[in-house]
């Protein structure tokens, strides 16, 4: 699954931490869509579809990178993540006011699924999780995007938190294991290149963006943040240029 467009995503963690990740279901507009520069995106999970004029509000710096520096597994964006690759971090769960709202994927995003919202694997993607702070296992399909949340790695369903006991605490330390993929990666990537309080100073940043030849759109998010998105990228080299210059979030569409 603000670390965390394709209006996938944001919304505020339940179980109390602040603004998840996902943005998830927000996200999809931007997946689902190649919207130039000053366009509006299609509105997945955090975007309204007719979003009210944005009161102004100061600029929010960029986030930083999705991963530190090199570490970002540019060779698995490109090749795919194999069966058995594995990644540690933070997870979080959505579930209101994003149930029953399209996901990045498509799919009606479903409270009670055993779904998962991840920034990079391909959708289909088949994970086990393990909570590390009290052992308990799940296994669920990644379908969303996000978490938009820097320091996350996972937003799991509002089942999948029942059963890794993450309602109560809100987040927890876990461990993914990659057991199914779902064919080669799509070659198509966005870069969450900016969040901010008000539409008149992402429209800025925007602009700036598209002046230095960055398409991009602006996305009005449920949890009242303004996010831009650069691209859709097609390459690993223009996606990877783009966040060395600009840092931000590597999301796949």
């Amino acid at each position: 699954m603000e670390a965390s467009a394709r209006g996938r995503r944001r919304r505020r963690p339940q179980g109390g931490s602040a603004a998840t990740s996902s943005g998830v279901l927000a996200f999809v507009g931007l997946l689902a869509g190649c919207t130039l520069v000053g366009t509006a995106p299609r509105a997945p999970r955090s975007v309204p579809k007719a979003p009210p004029e944005a009161a102004e509000g100061p600029a929010r710096p960029l986030p930083p990178p999705t991963f530190p520096g090199a570490a970002l597994p540019w060779d698995h964006l490109a090749s795919g993540f194999p069966v058995g690759w594995s990644e540690t971090g933070v997870a979080s769960w959505y579930g209101h006011p994003y149930h029953g709202r399209p996901t990045a994927s498509g799919e009606i995003y479903d409270q009670e699924a055993p779904t998962a919202a991840h920034r990079l694997l391909p959708f289909g993607t088949r994970l086990r999780v393990e909570n590390l702070d009290n052992g308990r296992t799940a296994q669920l399909t990644v379908n969303d995007r996000g978490p938009f949340v820097e320091g996350r790695i996972l937003d799991v369903s509002r089942r999948m938190a029942r059963e890794l006991d993450l309602l109560g605490p809100g987040t927890a330390r876990v461990r993914l294991t990659v057991l199914e993929t779902p064919g080669p990666p799509r070659a198509c990537w966005f870069l969450m290149a900016g969040v901010f309080e008000g539409e008149r100073e992402a429209r800025i940043h925007l602009e700036r963006l598209a002046a230095e030849g960055l398409p991009g759109r602006v996305q009005n998010s449920l949890d009242g943040k303004v996010r831009v998105w650069a691209g859709p990228f097609r390459t690993l080299e223009e996606v990877r240029r783009a966040h060395e210059g600009y840092g931000g979030m590597v999301v796949g569409c």
